[in-house]
């Protein structure tokens, strides 16, 4: 994604890794989710390398109480389809690939709270790779995401990158996870970020990968949820950053879809709200990213039934990436949205569903014959199905 001003950012996110507002504005836990495993059992409910779920589960710890110390080395173990990760409390300082041959695979954090399990990374785009030029805005993932059928639940994706470890360039994308298979769910998780933090995609500009989020919550500054999936945000709290660098609004936006033109459907938030740590206003609630490699993208977004705090622009909330694609010309709406942030001044900047259009507008629309389900104690789907 462009970068949105080169200057340095010395607000950083690499202390809410452990503490601060970050933490404290963590997910409330689902009814019965058990809180940090104890030393003698790391890997609560979820068994052990000697009682293990299921034979496909691997266990993770950072001490070596595990099968692996670092997710990367579970991850290449697990060979095949169908295995489950049980990660145990700790910071994870790793990038991850999960290849697409890596079919149905499961992330738990043993402790059902996602604060304690952090996999985190500082590249960013115009970080130099040890090999000669630069990692780009894809190459910086943390976590990368390539299969189908991946669930993870209970875990943080961070990049901890700061605009001040470069200063001066205008590579500070900095992806904390770029997730591209169909049917990618993520429960109970966190993303930490600045520029570019949740990077929601697909394989190929033909794929229109379907991606669910549910109960999650995500921050960040410049186009901080991003990408051509059809993805659907359930419960979501979406929380924007203040900024040191940049003298006045807007700081940022909070979604940059690339729906391709062939696409039904894009991004759709549904029943989430928007937080902000900057003054009233000063951010966007989205502008429409057309990228080079596919000039017929045509974004879309539906923010619908959700809260939008006084840190969105009511009168102006949508912008521009480039002038030569106008978000009026894109697929952006809203229903029955609430909050400051929502408040409809100036009609024409805020394109409404009618209910005939927003009967259309569900998750269950967007994701089709696919039922995502959260992780139970015997595994994924042994709970309740989701509701949307």
């Amino acid at each position: 994604m462009p970068s949105h001003h080169p200057g340095a950012d010395a607000i950083g996110r690499r202390t809410l890794l452990t503490a601060g507002a970050g933490a404290a504005l963590a997910l409330a836990l689902p009814a019965g989710t058990a809180k940090a495993s104890s030393p003698n059992r790391p890997f609560g409910r979820f068994g052990s390398p000697a009682a293990r779920l299921t034979e496909r589960t691997l266990y993770v710890h950072p001490g070596g109480l595990g099968d692996h110390t670092t997710v990367q080395a579970a991850v290449t173990a697990a060979n095949g389809t169908g295995w489950t990760l049980v990660l145990a409390a700790g910071t994870y300082r790793e990038t991850v690939t999960v290849s697409s041959a890596r079919t149905e695979m499961t992330w738990i954090g043993a402790s059902g709270d996602a604060r304690d399990v952090v996999v985190v990374y500082a590249n960013a785009a115009g970080t130099p790779r040890p090999e000669g030029g630069t990692y780009g805005t894809s190459g910086s993932a943390t976590t990368t995401v390539q299969a189908d059928g991946f669930t993870a639940q209970g875990v943080t994706f961070a990049n901890d990158f700061l605009r001040t470890d470069l200063p001066g360039n205008p590579g500070t994308q900095a992806v904390a996870l770029k997730v591209q298979g169909d049917r990618s769910a993520f429960f109970h998780c966190r993303f930490l970020g600045h520029q570019d933090t949740l990077y929601a995609d697909s394989m190929s500009l033909s794929a229109f990968a379907r991606q669910y989020f549910a109960h999650c919550y995500v921050e960040g500054d410049v186009d901080f949820v991003f990408g051509r999936a059809t993805a659907v945000f359930a419960h979501c709290h979406f929380r924007t950053l203040a900024r040191t660098d940049l003298p006045g609004a807007p700081y940022g936006f909070v979604f940059a879809p690339s729906t391709a033109g062939a696409g039904p459907y894009g991004f759709l938030a549904s029943r989430c709200r928007i937080t902000s740590e900057a003054p009233d206003g000063f951010y966007k609630l989205a502008r429409p990213w057309v990228p080079s490699s596919d000039p017929t993208a045509r974004p879309s977004l539906v923010v619908r039934e959700s809260v939008l705090g006084p840190g969105i622009d009511a009168v102006a909330p949508y912008a521009n990436m480039r002038d030569a694609y106008p978000w009026q010309a894109q697929r952006f709406a809203e229903y029955r949205n609430t909050g400051p942030g929502a408040t409809i001044t100036v009609p024409e900047n805020r394109p409404q569903l009618t209910a005939a259009g927003a009967a259309s507008a569900t998750p269950e629309a967007y994701l089709g014959d696919w039922t995502p389900e959260p992780v139970g104690p015997a595994g994924r789907g042994s709970r309740s199905r989701w509701r949307g």
